[in-house]
């Protein structure tokens, strides 16, 4: 079977359509289809349904993909290496949301990238959920920390961390909601929501992801106020708390310092915070990569210090 029709396939696989794989590979999408026939005539199987929008991988296809990614990946890694091994430093490409990478997961890493004859290149990007396991899948990175757990044969994924969210603000806001001394779950949630209703509202999104998660989670309802401040960085959103533009829902390992230094104060403390979770993710086979394997297992003992 021929190895090129091979890495078409799977670039088509993980890419879900035939125009974004021509345009991973370098290929116009007339080529990239003709190669896919090809390997569906060799087969005598179809390896993908063809839809409006890309195309699904039939039952063959994923049963394909599943055993031929890891051992492409594999040759990959090979040809990049060459023969020197110990004149080659590999490049580990780690993707993620950028607060939680900037925070945690670099500064774990940087760790590595200057062992003698063990370290590599570090590389990241920032990304959604959605775009880090999409790039992930599409071989432009080989980690990927998402707040959702892949699904599919193609990503393994392993669960890395809890995080906990606060509901804080500076103290001059806390005074005016009258939440300064009232910090009792009980109180909380029978008198936090109406007490909050009118403060201003900082978050990442206009959705409200982070409050409207909150108020459902503590409150059992939804936010009354809008969006005041929208800025889709959790560290400019905790800038413009401590400015006192209004509450905001926190990592609190984002939040602890100024916590402790009393630039922002909690605005109650549920008896169960609402948590979300992190997941590390991989393509299936890849952790048989000395560098990547050596990544993973470094951020997995890091995590036991972050929950």
């Amino acid at each position: 079977m021929d190895l090129a029709l091979l890495r078409t396939f799977v670039t088509v696989h993980r890419a879900g359509s035939f125009t974004r794989a021509a345009a991973l590979l370098g290929l116009s999408q007339p080529a990239v289809t003709s190669q896919i026939r090809t390997l569906e005539r060799q087969l005598g199987r179809p390896l993908f349904l063809r839809q409006a929008r890309g195309v699904t991988p039939t039952t063959i296809g994923d049963e394909l993909a599943h055993k031929a990614a890891p051992h492409l990946d594999a040759l990959v890694e090979i040809a990049e290496t060459g023969l020197d091994d110990e004149s080659y430093l590999r490049s580990l490409h780690l993707a993620g949301p950028p607060e939680f990478t900037a925070e945690r997961a670099l500064p774990a890493l940087t760790e590595l990238t200057g062992e003698d004859g063990q370290g590599f290149a570090l590389r990241s990007s920032f990304g959604t959920a959605e775009e880090v396991l999409e790039g992930l899948a599409a071989g432009h990175h080989d980690l990927a920390i998402s707040t959702a757990r892949p699904r599919g044969a193609l990503l393994t994924a392993t669960a890395l961390c809890d995080e906990e969210h606060v509901l804080v603000a500076a103290p001059g806001r806390a005074e005016q909601t009258g939440r300064a001394e009232q910090t009792g779950a009980e109180t909380a949630r029978h008198t936090g929501a109406p007490a909050l209703k009118d403060v201003p509202v900082i978050e990442v999104h206009e959705s409200l992801p982070f409050v409207s998660r909150y108020w459902a989670s503590v409150f059992d309802s939804r936010p009354a106020a809008p969006g005041t401040v929208i800025v889709p960085d959790l560290r400019a959103v905790l800038a413009c708390a401590v400015a006192g533009a209004g509450l905001a829902v926190l990592p609190r390992y984002l939040c602890e310092a100024a916590l402790e230094r009393g630039d922002i104060v909690a605005l109650h403390e549920p008896a169960v915070p609402p948590l979300r979770t992190y997941f590390l993710a991989v393509r299936t086979g890849t952790l048989a990569m000395p560098h990547i394997a050596r990544a993973h297992d470094r951020l997995l003992r890091a995590a036991a210090d972050w929950c």
